[in-house]
């Protein structure tokens, strides 16, 4: 998934199209890939990173040497900054593996300067990420109990109207859910297939419980249903949320 969340982090920041100069936080920052973004796009004046993970921090503070970049270890329900300390809060992946993303989204308002963008992402995991549906739909076809293991069952923050709703709550004003869609061309069926063999994530998580048998039989299921190009590519593409709202 990170090739792809990278590119949606570089299409994301290009779009808000905010103004140079700017104090911008990013909250769950993970490794760095929407911090590194913001400077490559936005020329702010400064951005900080959060994450609750000291280990995704420690890469993040590897990879991004910019000096207008810091990184700060902390939970998104309890933001380390003072009321209208940032010009644009962003948040990429994250809240829907907040556990209270209610008290995420006050936060972010809170640390959002008066007449601010908050603004978060998500990939839209029940219909729009192709690469997961297919996988799913297959391993559901060889076993329906996999069906409840689907993200977009288990992460229904992931949709339009609830999304909204999180922000409107949240008491910021303005609110407009968009998407942003991008192609998620693999090189051929190997490239499709090895990253569901990493047991990272839920899918990969899935497969490795099963025996070798069935993993084989969901393998070809999906190579005979995939679309593949005359060239042997496989063109999926992903749609993520957006919400921005004004403090």
């Amino acid at each position: 998934m990170g090739r792809w969340s990278r590119r949606l982090a570089e299409t994301f920041v290009r779009r808000l199209d905010a103004p140079a100069s700017r104090r911008w936080l990013d909250v769950g920052c993970g490794t760095g890939a929407l911090t590194s973004a913001v400077l490559t796009a936005a020329d702010p004046a400064e951005v900080a990173g959060v994450d609750p993970s000291a280990g995704f921090l420690e890469t993040a503070r590897e990879r991004v040497t910019d000096p207008r970049a810091s990184f700060t270890l902390a939970d998104a329900r309890e933001l380390p900054f003072p009321d209208d300390r940032f010009d644009v809060v962003v948040s990429g992946l994250v809240l829907n593996f907040v556990p209270d993303p209610a008290a995420a989204a006050a936060e972010i308002k809170r640390v959002t300067v008066s007449g601010g963008s908050a603004v978060a992402y998500l990939w839209d995991l029940a219909q729009g990420m192709e690469l997961l549906r297919h996988f799913w739909d297959a391993a559901a076809e060889l076993d329906p109990a996999a069906a409840d293991l689907h993200e977009g069952r288990r992460f229904p923050l992931c949709r339009p109207e609830p999304l909204g709703r999180l922000w409107t709550d949240a008491d910021l004003t303005g609110v407009s859910v968009s998407e942003i869609k991008i192609p998620t061309v693999f090189a051929g069926f190997d490239d499709y297939w090895q990253p569901f063999l990493g047991a990272q994530g839920p899918a990969p998580a899935y497969l490795a419980t099963l025996p070798e048998a069935r993993r084989d039989q969901i393998r070809e299921l999906l190579r005979s249903r995939l679309p593949t190009s005359p060239d042997g590519s496989i063109p999926l593409s992903a749609r993520a949320w957006v919400v921005r709202g004004t403090a």
